[in-house]
């Protein structure tokens, strides 16, 4: 009996060994998938829709609406908008350099402010942590920044008047925070100040690569911020040759915007030529041209995008 009572364990024993771990039915697998994907699909649609739209002909749109089988393609809106190429290649590399220098400095900024606030060591982590929680809860209004900006820091039609003024977010130094405390061991930056590092070596040999997941999500945050920005060249940005990219695409939709508008007011010539400008096709082909960066960029932060995530999570 006890043979046979062993022999059976050692069965059910053997079964559940190889049986995998966190494994789900095929059932669930399929159920998942097929919500994902539908997800997926729903994600990507409109921004599918808005590329045909952005090479539809504007009477085809005008006529039939919306649609993902227009009846004529024309890339008038494209030729329409680099007719302006200079001036855009121009704002696309101000945007770019915008991008990655914010992005750069910003994200040092936050990541030696929020390992600041991570060190137990640190006399004065309270007043920081007070000191940036009341910029979350508490700002001082459009009208002081700009006089500060403008009259104290000198930044008007600067180009650091498109970095500076985003480039810190005290949010994500409370997020990047959080993510250092529930990732990095304070027995890990004792060991490393044992062996002989100070600090400066401890945050970039040590801390940097274990928060790598951290920083990535607000390094995408940041990058998203800055390539969207238009509302700072608006206020601070006077000359052409320092547009950002999507500031001269708001500036044409509004032109364009404005003689379709009035463009009864116009001769007879110049008002058949505005009303068969491409209005919504070029709307349509800005939104396509302004994303598409972020677009590319996307994929090369998801890994760590997921990561970082899943700061707070329960952890086994």
């Amino acid at each position: 009996m006890n043979t046979i009572t062993k022999q059976s364990i050692g069965k059910k024993s053997k079964k559940i060994s190889n049986s995998k771990v966190g494994s789900i039915s095929v059932l669930s697998d399929i159920i998942l998938n097929v919500l994902f994907l539908f997800i997926t699909i729903v994600c990507v649609i409109p921004y599918v829709l808005v590329f045909i739209l952005s090479i539809t002909d504007e009477n085809t749109i005008a006529l039939n609406g919306y649609s993902f089988f227009p009846e004529k393609l024309s890339t008038a809106a494209y030729e329409y908008l680099f007719k302006i190429g200079d001036q855009m290649l121009n704002s696309f590399g101000i945007s770019l350099f915008v991008t990655i220098a914010g992005t750069v400095l910003g994200v040092v900024i936050m990541t030696m402010y929020a390992y600041a606030l991570f060190r137990e060591g640190f006399k004065y982590k309270k007043f920081f942590s007070l000191f940036a929680l009341f910029t979350i809860l508490f700002n001082g209004g459009l009208v002081p920044s700009y006089i500060i900006n403008t009259q104290l820091l000198g930044l008007k039609d600067n180009i650091l008047a498109l970095i500076l003024p985003i480039c810190v977010d005290a949010f994500y130094i409370m997020v990047l925070r959080t993510f250092l405390q529930g990732s990095i061991h304070e027995a890990i930056i004792d060991s490393a100040m044992i062996d002989g590092a100070n600090e400066f070596r401890i945050l970039v040999s040590v801390v940097f690569p274990m928060s790598l997941p951290g920083i990535a999500t607000i390094a995408l945050f940041s990058t998203m911020a800055y390539w969207n920005d238009w509302f700072n060249a608006l206020l601070y940005i006077r000359t052409e040759r320092l547009f950002p990219l999507q500031y001269l695409l708001t500036k044409v939709q509004s032109q364009i915007d404005f003689l379709v508008r009035n463009s009864s007011l116009l001769g007879a010539n110049a008002s058949e030529a505005v009303n068969s400008a491409p209005a919504e096709s070029s709307r349509m082909a800005m939104v396509f041209i302004s994303t598409l960066p972020i677009t590319i960029a996307y994929p090369f932060f998801q890994r760590y995008f997921i990561q970082g995530l899943q700061v707070g999570a329960v952890k086994g």
